[in-house]
């Protein structure tokens, strides 16, 4: 998988009070992002490691404007749907889909099938005016309540 653009993460911990320290963690989502900050927190592991998520739900930039989870994996809603829509219409229309979905991927059997890849953006504190905000995934108002004004304050988001 390629390198994401963006911002280099913050250094790996060298220490912990835990029996082992992690140097970053890759969650395949929001939620379980969540649940490994939590575990390293019940272990006390200082300072917490990179740990990144995907589908920039509302906790997620949360947590990344505060500090606790590095960075989510954004797809725009918007392309996502257009491209189900596309490709749904040409199902229903009885055509090919190779003028919608123009790449092909592997299904866990020896057939595969169209896809339509969209490129998924990463998002951390720096960048977080400028993706889901942008697009309307999340509003300012949102984000920033009042648990997360100081921290928007220094993200630069209020």
């Amino acid at each position: 998988m390629p390198t994401a653009p963006g911002p280099s993460p913050p250094s790996a911990p060298t220490g912990s009070t835990a029996s082992t320290a992690s140097t970053a963690s890759t969650a395949a989502n929001d939620g379980l992002a969540s649940g490994v900050i939590a575990a390293l927190k019940a272990a006390s592991v200082e300072p917490l490691p990179p740990v990144t998520g995907q589908d920039a739900d509302l906790g997620a930039v949360q947590r990344i404007v505060a500090g606790g989870q590095y960075m989510t994996v954004y797809k725009p809603f918007t392309e996502e749907a257009e491209a189900a829509a596309e490709m749904a219409v040409a199902l229903g229309r009885g055509e090919p889909l190779d003028r919608v979905a123009e790449e092909e991927v592997a299904n866990g059997t020896f057939e595969t099938i169209p896809a339509v890849l969209l490129s998924p953006i990463p998002v951390t504190v720096d960048d977080i005016r400028d993706t889901v905000v942008r697009d309307g995934a999340l509003t300012v108002g949102q984000i920033c309540t009042p648990k997360y004004e100081t921290a928007c304050e220094r993200a630069g988001l209020l």
